[in-house]
């Protein structure tokens, strides 16, 4: 019987056949190291070429090898949400499987982890990417996460990080939440750290994230200040934008009357509108403020962790 794993190392994949192997071992060097028992989770994220069963042949020979496979591509937040679901350690880290993560420094951030931190962030310093494409894009995108969500790191895009299992199976995961797991684990209290990673140059195969992504980051920072800033107290969210929004409407009645004593029916008409359009706006956020509070009163208000039936495991 396998001694059961006290870390868990979760690597999504996705079409990465060639850097399998040399990360497999690398991998292994690195927790060998530790003197704990530990599994490495591939999960794969319904690749189109080897990479199944290259995992399928390292599980066959190795127990400490766990898969989960998608049948169709989820995206990596997806797939990070089904390894952290299946590991058993009572600490995971995550990293990326296309060997630009260094497995070596998974010593150093799990002993950052034991001086007290629940999550332990890579840094990328020298990142080995584009610079136009990936480096300032992600630099301008974690400046905004930081002043937005109030978790000011320096990298949330970097996948390699370390966290106790109690708190990060208990965040939700969903759409591309897998940027923001530092913010949204605040909401566990979790303490968060930081350290300078190395960062790798890709030696096969190409990146699946671009530009095109922006739009995906922007709606998600939105997602995420909701969550992290109107968690517990919706009403309180939405119902203070909505006090000037119907001071603006009953300023636009107050003159509407005005305008319709001075027999101007086509001012009287607009301001009417306006007035009515303000009104039945601040209406709308009172209400979804209260029906805030009356989902976190009969319910978990945060989505349910849901695994894909088209998950099989190994």
């Amino acid at each position: 019987m396998t001694e059961k794993a006290a870390i868990s190392i979760v690597i999504p994949v996705y079409n990465e056949e060639e850097s399998i192997p040399p990360l497999y071992r690398s991998v292994c060097r690195a927790c060998e190291q530790l003197g704990k028992p530990y599994e490495v989770i591939f999960v794969d994220d319904g690749s189109r070429d080897k990479t199944f069963e290259i995992v399928k042949k390292l599980y066959q020979q190795d127990a400490r090898v766990r898969v989960v496979r998608f049948r169709k591509n989820f995206g990596q937040t997806a797939a990070m949400a089904a390894g952290f679901e299946y590991a058993n350690g009572e600490i995971i880290v995550s990293m990326d499987g296309d060997l630009q993560n260094d497995p070596a420094d998974i010593p150093r951030l799990l002993a950052k982890l034991e001086e007290g931190s629940d999550v332990v962030c890579g840094w990328r310093t020298k990142r080995q990417d584009k610079f136009w494409t990936r480096r300032l894009p992600s630099v301008m995108a974690n400046w905004i996460i930081g002043r937005v969500t109030g978790v000011r790191i320096h990298d949330n895009g970097c996948s390699l990080k370390a966290y106790r299992a109690s708190v990060i199976k208990s965040v939700a995961l969903y759409g591309e939440m897998h940027r923001f797991i530092p913010a949204m684990t605040t909401l566990a209290g979790a303490r968060i750290a930081e350290i300078a990673v190395n960062h790798h140059p890709r030696r096969f195969g190409k990146s699946k994230y671009g530009l095109g992504r922006i739009w995906r980051v922007v709606l998600d920072i939105i997602t995420v200040k909701l969550i992290t800033g109107s968690a517990s107290r919706p009403a309180l969210w939405f119902g203070l934008p909505s006090f000037p929004i119907l001071g603006l409407g009953l300023l636009a009645f107050f003159i509407a009357a005005a305008m319709y004593s001075a027999q101007l029916p086509f001012e009287w008409l607009v301001l009417s509108t306006v007035g009515v359009l303000f009104f039945l706006l601040s209406l709308h956020l009172l209400s979804m403020g209260m029906i805030g509070e009356l989902c976190m009163k009969t319910g978990n208000y945060l989505p349910e962790k849901v695994l894909h039936p088209t998950i099989k495991t190994l």
